[in-house]
Parts: structure tokens; C-alpha cells; sequence
């Protein structure tokens, strides 16, 4: 499916250890209460390394990544684990197109329990593919020069150390293409 609407499967993702199946969608509005429940699900290090500190208003957070669902430029991608008729939100990603720099800019995370499955791979690729649909063409992120994970993450996803960061972060890039 090429284009995401709120509330749309996107990529259904089956990972062995999920014991469920599991699904990339766009957020909307009505999914601020468990954004949040999820955020605050995250260890104390995951959520440092998504937000590049510490955070303790979740709820603001969620809110803020829901609230301009309305602009195409902007979306949130949730994944969702499915069980027995309930749906948990294992994953997010945030996707924000900055007009003045000419790319889009995200931040991506992945519930503890789940990581290192191939989850954020799957999230970052529809967060790709609703970018290019877009039209845009270079997608970025920052990440802590600590957080080894987000940065092994991009690379396999073709991102590249662009040489912006500083001493904390760094900065990385990727070309989208067709």
C-alpha cells in the first residue's frame, strides 16, 4: 500500500517472538492515551535515548506527536502488536517535513521487548515510503553519539553520518529515491 491514511495497515510484520501479529499504521488523534500509556512503557534508557534526555511529561509528548495529524508533512507511524483481539502499541516512529530545510526530520522508537527483532528496520521503511510519497527526498535524524543501537539501525538503512552532529550527537542522513 502506497499511501497511509489514519487508521490503515500498512506492513503487517510477523516477528517470531511477538506471539501475535504485527502491524504498521498511521496514528490519529484518538491515539494520544495510548501513545502515552507506551511511552511511559518504555525503560527509564530507551526513552532517554528517543527523546535525547529525560522526559516525564509522556502525555505532552504523545500529544505533541499527534498534533498535526492533519498536515500531510507530518505523521506518526504506530506498530501495534495484535493478541486476541487487543492491540498494544510495541512501536512509533515521528516524521515532521522542515520546508526551510528541505527534509523531513524523525524519531523512532521500539517497546523494550521488541527491540533488536527487526521492528524499527519495518517502521523506518514505511516511514521511507510515506516520505517519498511525499515527494520528498532526503529524510534525517539525530541520534546520541552513545546510542549504538539507533546508529547501527540507520546504517542498515542506508542512512550516513553527515558530519553536523557535535560532541553529543550525531547527525544522519539519507537520498530517498523512487
Amino acid at each position: 500500500m502506497s499511501q497511509i491514511f489514519s487508521g490503515a495497515v500498512v506492513v503487517p510484520a510477523e516477528l517470531a517472538k511477538a506471539k501475535g501479529a504485527i502491524y504498521i499504521r498511521a496514528a490519529g488523534a484518538s491515539d494520544v492515551e495510548n501513545l502515552s500509556i507506551y511511552f511511559t512503557g518504555l525503560s527509564t534508557t530507551s526513552r532517554n535515548k528517543r527523546f535525547m534526555g529525560a522526559r516525564a511529561d509522556v502525555a505532552v509528548v504523545a500529544a505533541e506527536c499527534l498534533s498535526r495529524t492533519d498536515h500531510p508533512d507530518h505523521f506518526t507511524l504506530l506498530a501495534e502488536l495484535r493478541r486476541d483481539g487487543r492491540s498494544t502499541i510495541v512501536g512509533e516512529t515521528r516524521y515532521a517535513y522542515d520546508a526551510t530545510a528541505r527534509h523531513g526530520e524523525f524519531a523512532i522508537s521500539v517497546a523494550d521487548a521488541f527491540q533488536r527483532m527487526g521492528l524499527g528496520f519495518h517502521m523506518m521503511t514505511a516511514m521511507e515510503r510515506r516520505a517519498i510519497d511525499l515527494g520528498h527526498a532526503i529524510i534525517a535524524g539525530e541520534a546520541a553519539r552513545t546510542n549504538a543501537e539507533m546508529r547501527g539501525l540507520a546504517k542498515k538503512a542506508g542512512f550516513r553520518d553527515t558530519g553536523l552532529g557535535d560532541w553529543q550527537s550525531v547527525h544522519l542522513a539519507k537520498r530517498l529515491s523512487r
